[in-house]
């Protein structure tokens, strides 16, 4: 049973980390996390390098399965 418990809490820290790097993203291209002294045309263009990236590592990570 240790190690179906250690399964679902990987699931779900996976899970926290995929969404709270689309949070992030999402927030930066939407202008909502801005950086101080950095334009936001940068901020926004970080922001969907962190959504794509995410993206893609999480159906790369799925289909790893």
């Amino acid at each position: 049973m240790g190690k179906q418990v250690k399964n679902v809490l990987n699931l779900v820290a996976w899970a926290t980390g995929i969404l709270v790097s689309l949070a992030v993203g999402f927030g930066m291209t939407g202008g909502t996390l801005t950086v101080t002294y950095v334009p936001l045309v940068v901020t926004q263009v970080a922001g969907w390098v962190v959504v794509i990236t995410t993206i893609v590592s999480a159906v790369m990570a799925v289909l790893k399965q």
